[in-house]
């Protein structure tokens, strides 16, 4: 793993200096834990970390970016993990680190489900299926299908650690990126609907919109 570009933030030492103080998998959710959630609602946005920072908002692949760019900063892998579901429902993206060899994540929702994961899970693998049953629409239909493999960002350009622009770029090779089956039509077919309770306490949500 190459060294953080640091270089990239000369002319944003506030942000880095924030960046600086996330030193932790725990301290980076309760950053993105205190933030307000990014409804997107003058338009669809992908941040940069340093822009996020700047906005004090963010969704879930905003916050799975600026939790990558706190752990490469702090020398762990920048991954983040996409999961996708049907079309009826959203992807989740979370942002994946280690402690010594079990695997954690870290996560920025809205909702009382999808939330961080402890280092606990043997493999990436492991993670994702631990977000199966918590991923449901209102009807209880649960609609998760896939999850990519590790993404790595420090394989990209640096540009998305600052950049004013939005990261579409990114957005979409996450999406395009090798992803791993773990349920077809036939298995979909037979999935038992969540819970009315379940489903109840899926609507609780931390941030409102204003």
């Amino acid at each position: 793993m190459r060294p953080f570009p640091t270089k990239q933030f000369k002319d944003l030492p506030r942000e880095l200096a924030l960046l600086k103080k996330l030193r932790t998998p725990g301290a980076i959710q309760d950053f993105l834990n205190g933030i307000p959630f990014n409804f997107e609602e003058k338009g669809e946005t992908h941040r940069s970390p340093a822009m996020l920072l700047r906005a004090k908002e963010a969704h879930c692949m905003e916050g799975a970016m600026l939790a990558a760019a706190a752990l490469w900063l702090h020398g762990r892998p920048p991954l983040i993990m996409d999961l996708k579901t049907t079309e009826r429902d959203v992807d989740h993206v979370v942002a994946l680190f280690k402690e010594g060899n079990r695997w954690g994540a870290i996560s920025k929702t809205n909702h009382g489900v999808l939330r961080y994961r402890d280092p606990i899970y043997r493999d990436p693998r492991e993670i994702a299926m631990s977000y199966f049953n918590e991923y449901f629409l209102d009807d209880g239909t649960k609609t998760m299908r896939s999850f990519s493999r590790p993404f790595d960002l420090s394989r990209r350009n640096d540009a998305w650690l600052t950049t004013k622009e939005k990261l579409d770029d990114i957005a979409i090779a996450l999406d395009d990126s090798p992803h791993v089956m773990i349920v077809g039509a036939r298995a979909a077919a037979r999935l038992r609907r969540a819970d009315p309770v379940e489903i109840k306490a899926g609507k609780i949500v931390e941030w409102r919109k204003k």
